[in-house]
């Protein structure tokens, strides 16, 4: 809906002069009409998949969306989109601009995990209280292994005992320490309490399991979390971009976008207690590093894929077969499974791979399909109350039917 314009509420206004009092005026241009503008490059062949992200864009308004597809190694489809309605100035979204994936970040993490593996410097069977040195509250917590953390096997339900890494003012509170807390205070905290299951008994999804393999990553690498990340998995595929993310504003890395939410918290980046837009200081972004924290282009995420697409570049063939086994638990109602950051479901003659991130000002979507075709969507708003089901991205995207893949190769012009 096209927003009035105080110029436009005057002309509105002007209905019951009479004419002799308007004679001489100019006449005063129309509002221009709402249009998704795009960046980037997608092929004639691939224009289903390039309308179904307009439509999505327009239909939910948002200003800050990325798509790209890759066929068999190739980039073929990069494109940048924005909702612009003409009420206010925004900035360009193009097929390099960087956003939060947040839990599109766990496959990036377990492949870290792996390569440790890999490289004989760790064991999937290694319990995570000798790793990093925990004592407990819980003596189950000695039956969580690096394995059962990547399948979310841990223990930790955040129905019941809640999401630590969302509790910010809470463990601050209990602990007597001031905000900004830092990975040291949440284990500290969770150590303390009792788990929620027996470990490796039932999968329920958790963040802090994957915060906790970003301390082991670090620990067993001697380097930081991210520094190790970047030289053993991202350099070997040439992304240069891709980096943590910070909470506010005003730490933005060059090319980030905007976030965008309806909702605002206490913040939990000081100890002002000033209220602050959910996405900028509501919520901690480096704290969230190895279960949610990281900053990609959609252009970057399918070039990431390569890492499992083609074995010996980062990982083996065995490691890969690793992250995407089914779990001691087996496969769920739905006949898929959570393997190492990825869920999994066979097809015929293949295995589909693929996660979802969502925090305030953030819903992204990573997939690995059969044919060799896998696809990133980023965009820089989710589902919030009053807003249309971003879910349903991916079946739209399945729905597309491709007659011939273009040839052409994106890859140089990004990479």
């Amino acid at each position: 809906m096209t927003t009035l314009s105080r110029r436009n509420l005057l002309k509105a206004g002007a209905i019951g002069v009479p004419a002799a009092a308007l004679a001489g005026r100019p006449a005063l241009a129309a509002a221009p009409l709402p249009v998704v503008e795009t960046s980037g490059s997608a092929p004639v062949q691939l224009a289903g998949f390039d309308k179904v992200m307009k439509t999505f864009v327009q239909d939910r308004k948002i200003t800050a969306a990325q798509l790209a597809i890759m066929k068999s190694g190739r980039i073929v489809l990069a494109r940048g989109y924005r909702y612009n309605d003409f009420s206010r100035a925004l900035p360009t979204v193009s097929p390099t601009s960087l956003f939060r994936i947040a839990s599109v970040s766990k496959n990036i993490t377990s492949a870290a995990i792996m390569r440790l593996v890999q490289d004989g410097k760790l064991s999937l069977s290694a319990k995570v209280t000798q790793l990093l040195g925990l004592t407990p509250a819980d003596p189950r917590m000695a039956q969580v292994t690096v394995l059962r953390l990547m399948q979310h096997l841990g223990g930790w339900d955040k129905d019941v005992s809640k999401d630590q890494l969302w509790l910010d003012h809470t463990i601050a509170a209990t602990l007597d320490v001031p905000l900004p807390i830092g990975h040291a205070d949440i284990i500290r905290y969770a150590t303390a309490r009792q788990l929620d299951f027996d470990p490796g008994t039932k999968m329920v999804y958790s963040n802090y399991g994957y915060m906790l393999l970003g301390r082991i990553i670090a620990k067993v690498s001697g380097t930081s979390y991210e520094s190790y990340i970047k030289t053993k998995l991202l350099q070997p595929l040439g992304i240069t971009r891709m980096r943590l993310g910070k909470s506010l504003r005003s730490q933005a890395a060059p090319g980030e976008i905007a976030y965008e939410s309806q909702y605002t918290n206490k913040s939990v980046v000081d100890t002002s207690g000033t209220v602050v837009p959910f996405p900028y200081g509501g919520f901690n972004m480096p704290n969230q590093d190895a279960n949610g924290g990281w900053l990609a282009s959609a252009v970057d995420l399918v070039r990431w894929t390569l890492a499992f697409d083609k074995p010996g570049t980062v990982l083996s063939s065995a490691s890969i077969a690793k992250l995407v086994a089914k779990p001691e638990i087996g496969i769920n109602e739905y006949g898929s499974w959570y393997g190492g950051g990825w869920w999994v479901r066979q097809v015929t003659g293949h295995l589909n791979t693929w996660h979802n991130g969502s925090m305030p000002g953030t819903f992204t979507y990573l997939a690995r399909l059969q044919n060799g075709f896998s696809y990133a969507v980023l965009f820089n708003r989710r589902e919030e109350s009053g807003s249309l089901d971003y879910d349903t991205i991916d079946d739209d995207i399945n729905k597309v039917s491709v007659s011939s893949w273009p040839q052409g190769d994106l890859t140089g012009r990004y990479f």
